[in-house]
């Protein structure tokens, strides 16, 4: 299956929005839904850390994914970004092709 669902959180609503308006608006995402704020734990540089974020769930196509992964590491504050991508096993099928038709190039 081509398409992918991409993970990445955000520091606050703001970044997050505006992460996710770009994305769309190149084409590298045809979709992202921002989950409300959750808390994160985890160990950065030697400590454990805890912050509230943003969750993103990106909707994509596996020959996008570079290109959506450096835009998130252009305009992400993070040293370190989470980018993890993940093949769904399943989907409806129109919906799948509506994913591939928005993620398109523009020529």
């Amino acid at each position: 299956m081509d398409v992918r669902l991409v993970f990445c959180t955000c520091p606050d609503a703001q970044t997050a929005q505006a992460l996710a308006h770009q994305l769309v608006e190149q084409r590298l995402a045809a979709c992202v839904n921002l989950l409300p704020p959750m808390r994160s734990v985890y160990r950065w540089q030697g400590q454990i850390e805890q912050a509230e974020e943003i969750q993103l769930v990106i909707k994509t196509c596996v020959d996008r994914l570079d290109a959506l992964s450096a835009a998130i590491r252009l305009h992400h504050p993070y040293e370190l970004p989470e980018i993890v991508a993940i093949s769904p096993s399943a989907g409806l099928p129109a919906y799948l092709d509506w994913i591939r038709a928005q993620t398109r190039e523009e020529t």
